[in-house]
C-alpha cells in the first residue's frame, strides 16, 4: 500500500541524534552522542521511597485520572518556587500548567499559534526536538545566529522586519543546545524589547538554567515580561528524572487556557504518580542542596573534559567553554569534512558524536561543528574518548 503521510510529516528525518544513540550497543563504543543526565545524578532512593509511600497511603488518586491543567499541589509548589527565586510567575496575570516533559510545550505552543506557513524565528543552530515539533506544524523557520553572548540582535530585528508572519522567537537562553552560549542579560533585554515592538511571543526553553556550575545567575527572560508576551518551559529532566516527564509552562492566564485546550487533545493530562512524586520530592528534600549536588558532578565532568581537549585537539579542535548544562560545542577546521570526521570517528575509533548539521535550521548549509556530551560517560570513557579523538584530530 502506497502510504498517504501530511506533508510536513514525510519530510521529516529520523533525529540524528537518536540514529546516533544506536551504536551505543556496539561494543567498545564511548558515546558522546547523548544527553542524558549522569547515572550519579538520580536521587533514586528518595524516589523509591516517596513512591512508596504515596501508592501505600493514597493510590487511587495517584493511579485515577485527573485534571489537564496538572496536580494542584505541584503547581502550587511551582508557581511559589519560580515567583521566589526566579521572579518569572506574577499572580495576578500569569498561570502555570504541567506538561509531559518541556518538549510538548514546544508542541503546545505551535498547536495554538502556527498556521502551515507561519513563522516561527529560531536561534541558528538549536536543539533538533523543538525544531522537529514546529516542522510537524508546516511551521517555516527562520533562523537567526547565536554569538558568544547569545541571538544576533541585528539579524533578529531584520528576520522580525522581513517576516510579518512570524507568530514566536524560540530561545534557549541558558548554555543553549547545541552550543553551550548562554544569553548575556543585555541581550535578553533587547530580545524583549524586539519581541514587544513586532507583537511577537517569545518562547523561553529553560531546561539547564538550574545546573549553572561556573559564572554568574542572570535573570530569565520571562521576569522581564509585563506584557504577558513570554511563554516559560521548564523542567525536571534534567534536575530530577527524565523518565518520570514532567515539564511545565508559565504564561499569560489567557495562553495557558488555550495550551490547556491543546493538551485535552494530546494526553488529558501529565502523569498523576509522577507529579505526585515531584512534589513530595521537592517538600521533602533540600531541593537547592540537590542542585549544588548535580552543580558539582557536572563541574567536575566538564572540566575534565575540556581539560582533556585542551591537551589532546591542540590547534586542530576549538570548543566553546561551558559554565552549565550538559554539552560542548567543538569547531573543526574548515579544511576538513566535518561528516566524514564524525564518521570516522565512530567507525575507526568507536567514539559516537552529535554531527552539527542535526541542529542546523536549513540541512543544506556549511557546518563545521559537532557536539559531545560530558554527563552520561564516565570518568574513564572521557579520557580514553577525547585520547582518541585527539589521535583522528592529527590525522586530518
Amino acid at each position: 500500500m502506497d502510504y498517504k503521510f501530511t506533508e510536513a510529516i514525510a519530510n521529516l528525518a529520523p533525529s540524528a541524534i537518536r540514529e546516533i544513540l544506536k551504536y551505543s550497543s556496539v561494543p567498545g563504543m564511548i558515546s558522546f552522542a547523548a544527553g542524558n543526565p549522569s547515572p550519579e545524578a538520580f536521587p533514586s532512593e528518595d524516589i523509591q521511597r516517596i513512591t512508596t509511600e504515596i501508592l501505600r497511603s493514597n493510590p487511587i488518586n495517584a493511579l485515577q485520572y485527573s485534571v489537564t491543567e496538572g496536580y494542584a499541589p505541584l503547581r502550587d509548589t511551582m508557581k511559589k518556587y519560580m515567583s521566589d527565586k526566579h521572579n518569572s510567575f506574577n499572580a495576578d496575570s500569569d498561570e502555570l500548567i504541567i506538561t509531559s516533559g518541556a518538549q510538548q510545550v514546544m508542541d503546545l505552543m505551535t498547536k495554538a499559534f502556527v498556521e502551515k506557513g507561519d513563522v516561527i524565528i529560531t536561534e541558528a543552530p538549536s536543539f533538533i526536538g523543538s525544531l522537529n515539533t514546529f516542522r510537524s506544524y508546516g511551521a517555516k523557520l527562520v533562523g537567526v545566529p547565536v554569538d558568544e553572548d547569545g541571538m544576533n540582535i541585528e539579524a533578529l530585528e531584520k528576520a522580525l522586519q522581513e517576516n510579518k508572519n512570524a507568530k514566536f522567537i524560540y530561545t534557549i537562553p541558558n548554555f543553549q543546545n547545541p552550543t553551550g552560549i548562554t544569553m548575556s542579560h543585555n541581550k535578553r533585554k533587547e530580545v524583549y524589547e524586539l519581541a514587544k515592538k513586532y507583537g511577537v511571543l517569545i518562547l523561553e526553553d529553560n531546561p539547564y538554567g538550574e545546573i549553572r556550575f561556573a559564572g554568574e545567575n542572570l535573570p530569565n527572560i520571562k521576569s522581564m515580561d509585563t506584557d504577558g508576551i513570554v511563554v516559560y518551559a521548564g523542567s525536571f529532566s534534567k534536575v530530577l528524572s527524565p523518565g518520570m516527564r514532567v515539564g511545565y509552562a508559565i504564561g499569560n492566564k489567557t495562553i495557558i487556557a488555550k495550551l490547556t485546550v491543546c493538551k485535552q487533545t494530546s494526553d488529558v493530562h501529565t502523569t498523576i504518580l509522577m507529579q505526585m512524586v515531584t512534589d513530595e520530592f521537592l517538600k521533602q528534600t533540600d531541593f537547592e542542596k540537590h542542585l549544588e549536588m548535580l552543580r558539582n558532578i557536572y563541574r567536575k565532568k566538564a572540566n575534565l573534559m575540556m581539560s582533556l581537549m585542551d591537551e589532546h585537539f591542540g590547534d586542530k579542535i576549538t570548543y566553546h567553554k561551558t559554565e552549565g548544562g550538559l554539552f560542548v560545542w567543538c569547531t573543526l577546521p574548515k579544511s576538513v569534512d566535518m561528516m566524514d570526521f564524525c564518521t570516522r570517528a565512530v567507525k575507526d575509533k568507536k567514539v559516537a558524536l552529535v554531527p552539527g548539521t542535526a541542529f542546523l535550521i536549513n540541512e543544506t548549509d556549511e557546518c563545521h561543528n559537532f557536539r559531545t556530551n560530558y554527563s552520561t560517560p564516565t570518568d574513564e570513557q572521557l579520557v580514553k574518548g577525547m585520547q582518541l579523538l585527539g589521535d583522528l584530530a592529527k590525522e586530518i
